[in-house]
């Protein structure tokens, strides 16, 4: 949804040359208004029906700049100067009212209706949407493996366009107004030279977009460079629409067809797994058209239906429509426990939404537009804007005071009321307190991960492309080294870092990890993913000429929510190599994985609801697989297996011990882990006769 740091009343000149002091003609633009609200309906219609994403934003995208640059083009032309802080001032001022009580709401509505393992994120991305910033937070977790379950959208998640908006209602203006002094002193055409400069922005974008895209369109998706192109060509078209005039024939055709192809975009393509690159052009192209055809069409002409009262209406509301309806969407879909709306359920969804945006609209951005006073100076304007700030911003930090608290609270009690594991050793003592805070708390499960406190010597040899990722836990004194003992492979390796590091410890090994996220180590085989492949083909180097005493991997790989339990891929090979070089291998048997986040279940429903216990034999096979397969080796390979120490008595749970075992839906908490290393030990040197 376009921002709005203005009204839809933005300077629109003729499209004869107007002199230069010539006043500002045709303000309003009813059918532009009417394709705001056009593109809204397609954006909302395909959020909750469809589970889509349509193509209407990056229509917004462009009107937004093509209103902004008519408004500076006018002002150069009667002779207006503007002063850069105040019309930032000005634009943030208006924009703030309507998300800040958005922003709050959602918050709210948060700590209501979903569990607790999101209120962190929620938190975070309230602050990135009030510094219009949350496309970075986006961007940054589209490809971060550890940023948690991206299954579970978040309710800010459509500020990403409204905060690529803000940051261009930033840069556009400094471009404006520093043009405009250029030209002066130069005596150079104002427009001629915006022309050329948004056109060079506007093929830098797109080539880069383009680039990007191929290479990590989820990236891209969120990226303000990659999307800037869409702002260039609607400050280009704007700086054009002035000098064309189509025939009403031609006028006709063109608005109908943008419009058609506008509504048809969402439907052809998959926009959330294209866009911003070439395909994105298809929907801002077609807004270009209707656009340029203007009421030029004559009695055929498409604004007689873009200029229509419901869409006008619709269009009078459309930003806090649009602010509304994702953050209701997403409530709505937790508290049911579906995956998409239904027809009724959705249309419940979208009157709620309209509600509130009218109410936002009628009691919260008109007003606040419309009051004279922040306008009278700078310094009111910043009071004005922090007022709105403070609306988000008190709110959410009182709560992650209040959480930190809680945090401190419980971790003060931890080794009397969270044992964990240790709760289900035979003839444990504790008594913990049954009303306790399971830990991690709930606010922070999801970034509990396993990790090693050092960056790994020298003395290991590793290149450069495995030194900056590689850490480790080692003796103080490195001749005191006992044996080196590498985890490797991806985050299922990872996650039992924590239950062997105090092992290390206390025999003085010198425990180091290389585990990449997603990508299971077998360098012989080559997978879709060139980043994993090019790493495994670095470790292999690397294992070759510094091999260490033992590698520890997961031997297994368990399917969600089912018995299917297979071998690791090429850990035939894998064993045989490393056997034949003389490193052992310790062969973890994987964790259960669920279907479902098991941590927002135990949040939601509690640590004995059934919903979060699924029988052993449902998640894992009834043989663990690795006993069959070491067979295979005399000597050198130790299978473990802790699974019953994960589902005791044959069900698999979320918490044990006043301990959330699970991060996400198939990712060991580095807490639980940590509470069976007393446990992985005892098995481990009776294995190993270490």
């Amino acid at each position: 949804m376009s921002a709005r740091p203005e009204t839809v009343t933005a300077t629109y000149q003729p499209r004869h040359m107007a002199a230069p002091q010539g006043p500002a003609q045709r303000k309003f633009r009813p059918e532009i208004q009417g394709l705001r609200a056009v593109a809204l309906g397609l954006v909302v219609a395909y959020h909750v029906w469809l589970g889509r994403v349509s193509g209407g934003v990056d229509v917004f995208l462009l009107i937004s700049a093509f209103l902004m640059t008519g408004q500076f083009a006018d002002r150069n032309r009667r002779g207006v100067r503007v002063h850069l802080g105040r019309h930032w001032i000005h634009t943030f001022r208006r924009l703030l009212p309507a998300a800040a009580v958005t922003i709050a709401g959602t918050v709210f509505a948060a700590l209501v209706f979903l569990p607790g393992t999101r209120w962190a994120s929620i938190l975070e991305q309230a602050w990135a949407s009030l510094a219009y910033v949350e496309n970075f937070v986006l961007q940054r977790d589209a490809v971060d493996y550890y940023a948690g379950n991206h299954a579970a959208a978040s309710p800010f998640q459509h500020f990403w366009s409204l905060s690529i908006q803000g940051q261009v209602f930033l840069l556009f203006p400094l471009l404006f107004v520093g043009m405009a002094a250029v030209c002066r002193r130069l005596r150079l055409h104002y427009e001629r030279v915006l022309f050329w400069l948004f056109a060079a922005v506007f093929l830098v974008s797109l080539g880069y977009s383009v680039y990007f895209t191929a290479v990590s369109q989820s990236e891209a998706y969120f990226d303000t460079l990659a999307r800037l192109w869409e702002f260039a060509l609607g400050a280009l078209l704007a700086l054009v629409s002035r000098r064309i005039t189509l025939p009403r024939r031609a006028a006709a055709v063109a608005g109908w067809a943008g419009l058609a192809s506008i509504v048809a975009c969402g439907l052809v393509l998959q926009v959330d797994g294209a866009f911003p690159g070439f395909a994105a052009l298809w929907p801002t192209l077609a807004a270009g058209a209707v656009i340029l055809a203007g009421v030029d069409g004559g009695p055929a002409g498409v604004h007689r239906i873009l200029t229509m009262r419901p869409l006008q209406r619709l269009g009078d509301i459309s930003y806090g429509l649009y602010l509304w309806h994702w953050p209701l969407l997403v409530m709505a879909l937790a508290v049911s426990g579906k995956d998409r709306m239904g027809w009724l359920s959705g249309s419940a969804v979208v009157l709620a939404a309209a509600v509130l945006g009218y109410l936002t609209t009628r009691f919260v951005d008109r007003p606040w537009r419309a009051w004279p006073w922040p306008e009278s100076s700078r310094r009111r304007g910043l009071v004005a804007v922090a007022a709105c700030a403070a609306v988000v911003a008190v709110p959410v930090a009182s709560v992650q005071v209040s959480l930190q608290a809680a945090n401190y609270k419980a971790l003060a009690n931890a080794s009397r009321d969270n044992p964990g594991a240790a709760a289900l050793v035979p003839g444990y003592a504790g008594r913990p307190d049954p009303s306790a805070s399971l830990l991690p708390l709930a606010s922070t499960v999801s970034q509990d991960w396993a990790h090693l406190p050092e960056p790994c010597s020298a003395d290991l040899g590793l290149p450069s492309e495995l030194a900056h990722v590689c850490t480790q836990s080692s003796p103080a004194d490195p001749a005191a080294i006992t044996k080196n003992v590498l985890v490797l492979g991806n985050s299922h390796s990872q996650q039992w870092l924590a239950a062997f590091e105090p092992i290390a410890v206390q025999h003085s090994w010198r425990l180091y990890q290389l585990a990449k996220g997603g990508c299971f180590y077998d360098p012989e085989a080559v997978v879709d993913w060139d980043e994993c492949n090019d790493y495994n083909k670095v470790v292999a180097e690397h294992l070759a000429a510094n091999p260490p005493d033992a590698v520890v991997l997961v031997g297994t790989v368990a399917a969600p929510s089912s018995p299917e339990e297979t071998l690791t891929p090429g850990l035939e090979r894998l064993v045989e190599g490393f056997l034949a070089r003389g490193i052992q291998v310790v062969a973890m048997r994987d964790n259960p994985r669920f279907t479902f986040n098991m941590a927002d279940c135990v949040s939601q429903h509690g640590a004995d609801a059934l919903a979060c216990r699924p029988l052993a034999s449902a998640v894992l096979a009834q043989q663990d697989p690795l006993v069959p397969f070491a067979q295979m080796f005399q000597e050198g390979f130790f299978p473990i297996d802790m699974t019953d120490y994960l589902c005791p008595a044959g069900d698999c749970r979320g918490a044990i011990g006043n301990v959330f075992v699970y991060l996400d839906d198939n990712h060991l908490t580095s807490t639980y882990a940590a509470s069976m290393s007393p446990m992985l030990e005892q098995r481990l040197f009776e294995a190993t006769g270490w």
